[in-house]
């Protein structure tokens, strides 16, 4: 990789349950975390089966692993600029939640609590209360495997978990937001009462990938389906229903990718036997 390669670091049979919120995960033979954004595109060039992996929270990787990672978290700058946060895609929504707070920038506030990065929230068309990334973002700059270029939020295809990212794999280099002036106070008492909701309705002390299911429809609520089908707590090996949510697939301990593949399965049986629904799941299955 030329002089690109300090600016890359390698690990070999790097176990993934380090690096997925799940906790699963057989190891990445070759994994590697680039610095820059030139590196990450020098690094997706040698690696051209790579599997991309932010901050892990909405990944389930198999169990025996995968031949090659490469790792966007060490993209992590952003810059405040008037109205606008100018990202790579390795930032946490966190630490863009606070930076948009601190300024008086409204508009992120449904995102505070989501534990991945930017570059994954656009991806997958992140939301939550009520908000979804695709409302709020300027445009994008991608790479397809050929050149880089510029998209505005008009050609990203947002949906509801999807963007044009999930049906071509293009990759995120840059995300920039827009968002608008408000009172400081009243983003950050907003941001508040979402972290409470969130403690007080998700397994968050629990290794997890949040939502396991796309809701099919407005109207019909997952977690509650599933608990109503007598699901709630049910488990096989260490992958087990919430039972503070049955929206949620946590891991007891030792959990393995195929465990939770199972339980989804089951999920989806009876969901479609008695409901006629059939239920996409959320988490990106490697």
């Amino acid at each position: 990789m030329g002089e690109d390669r300090e600016l890359c670091e390698y690990r070999f049979d790097e176990p993934l349950n380090k690096h997925t919120s799940f906790k699963i995960g057989g190891c990445a033979r070759i994994f590697v975390q680039p610095k820059t954004t030139q590196a990450l595109l020098c690094a997706l060039q040698n690696f051209q089966q790579a599997r991309l992996l932010a901050k892990g929270t909405n990944v389930l990787p198999p169990d025996e692993g995968v031949e090659s990672v490469v790792s966007t978290l060490g993209l992590s700058r952003y810059q405040l600029n008037g109205d606008l946060i100018e990202s790579e895609p390795g930032v946490l929504l966190s630490t863009l939640c606070k930076a948009a707070a601190r300024e008086g920038l409204s508009g992120l506030e449904f995102a505070y609590g989501i534990p991945g990065t930017i570059g994954g929230a656009v991806y997958m068309n992140a939301g939550a209360y009520g908000g979804e990334i695709g409302e709020i973002v300027e445009y994008v700059e991608a790479y397809n495997g050929n050149e880089v270029f510029r998209l505005d939020r008009s050609q990203m295809e947002f949906s509801y978990r999807s963007s044009v990212f999930k049906k071509t794999g293009w990759v995120i280099l840059k995300v920039v937001l827009r968002l608008r002036r408000a009172d400081r106070e009243k983003i950050e008492k907003t941001m508040e009462e979402i972290m409470r909701k969130r403690i007080s309705t998700q397994p968050l002390d629990l290794p997890s990938a949040g939502s396991v299911f796309k809701r099919p429809r407005q109207d019909f609520y997952v977690g509650k389906v599933i608990e109503q089908l007598g699901l709630k707590g049910f488990r096989i090996g260490d992958a087990q229903i919430s039972t503070k949510h049955a929206g949620f697939i946590v891991n007891l301990g030792n959990a393995k990718a195929s465990d939770v593949k199972q339980l989804i399965g089951v999920v989806q049986k009876r969901v479609y036997e008695n409901y006629a629904v059939h239920l996409e799941p959320e988490v990106e299955i490697w």
